[in-house]
């Protein structure tokens, strides 16, 4: 009990299988499904529901969780800050480089200057309530991008890869990742030490193969975003493609977790972070790791044709 009388929230009972079994991240061992909490949005008339929400992922083996101060203005870190404690040994991993802007005509507007980096770590380590965040994504403007970037937040890398550069000497940052980038740019950033690649990436957009073949190589966890296509009305969506379909029926399964399912097969390097503000849905997303494709269903998945326009930034 807590000091307030209330019961101390439960974290994973020991040998609790890691959801998709083990990947490494930062250095550190981590389930390869993990949660990303952008959905907590959706909660905001609710929290209690939220860090209940989050609790329960914990309680089911979640040790990776994707965040932003910019989740809700603050609100989702907000969240993470009452919800996880320190014995959970959660990695929490964040992001810059873009911050809310809920009177604009976008919710969020690009904040890519090395000042404005340094601002965003400073934000979420207030809002997270820690002294450290284990892994702070950069989100680049080099790919996905469908909102318009001024002239003065085109920035070139060396400048934002210095800064957090710094951030990480001084403690305030673990490691340092990237988002949304072409392969030019994650070559250029290798010395920098990256360890993982955020891009939209699924079944029906696998536009970068070639930079999932050098996180594979560079030992960099591939933690692809918009998982099941579909991010805008009119793109494909993994969920309608008849192979998933017919794979669905076979497994026993949905649509949506063939989709994920594929992605854990298909390269042992990725990281999922599904995210949900049901905890139903949650359950499904972490079953994920248990089906298993055979040979046949994964090249039937595999021949699904690759086609990925622009999506916006996240």
């Amino acid at each position: 009990m807590t000091s307030e009388g209330t019961p101390t929230p439960e974290a994973a009972p020991a040998g609790t299988p890691r959801p998709g079994g083990p990947g490494r991240l930062a250095g550190r061992t981590v389930s390869r499904i993990g949660y990303g909490a952008m959905q907590l949005q959706r909660l905001q008339d609710d929290r209690d529901a939220a860090v209940a929400l989050l609790r329960r992922s914990v309680e089911l083996g979640v040790d990776h969780v994707d965040t932003a101060h910019f989740y809700g203005n603050g609100f989702v870190n907000d969240v993470i800050r009452e919800a996880l404690r320190d014995e959970d040994e959660v990695l929490v991993v964040s992001k810059v480089g873009a911050v809310s802007d809920p009177g604009g005509p976008f919710p969020l507007r690009v904040a890519q200057r090395p000042e404005e980096l340094r601002a965003g770590v400073e934000g979420n380590l207030a809002s997270l309530g820690v002294e450290q965040i284990s892994v702070v994504n950069l989100r680049r403007l080099d790919a996905g991008i469908a909102i318009p970037v001024p002239d003065d937040q085109v920035i070139d890398l060396d400048d934002q890869l210095a800064e957090l550069t710094a951030l990480r000497d001084e403690g305030k940052i673990g490691a340092i990742g990237l988002s949304s980038v072409t392969l030019d740019i994650l070559h250029r950033a290798l010395p920098a030490g990256i360890v993982c690649v955020q891009n939209a990436y699924s079944l029906v957009a696998r536009d970068d193969e070639d930079i999932l073949r050098l996180c594979r190589a560079a030992q960099i966890a591939w933690v692809p975003y918009f998982p099941l296509g579909g991010a805008l009305p009119g793109l494909a969506k993994v969920t309608e493609e008849p192979a998933v379909l017919a794979a669905a029926q076979t497994a026993g399964c949905t649509p949506a977790q063939i989709g994920l399912a594929w992605l854990l097969h298909h390269d042992p390097n990725t990281l999922l972070i599904p995210g949900t503000a049901d905890a139903a849905h949650l359950e499904a997303n972490l079953a994920v790791g248990a089906i298993k494709l055979d040979k046949e269903t994964l090249a039937a998945l595999d021949a699904v044709p690759s086609r990925s326009p622009g999506v916006p930034h996240r």
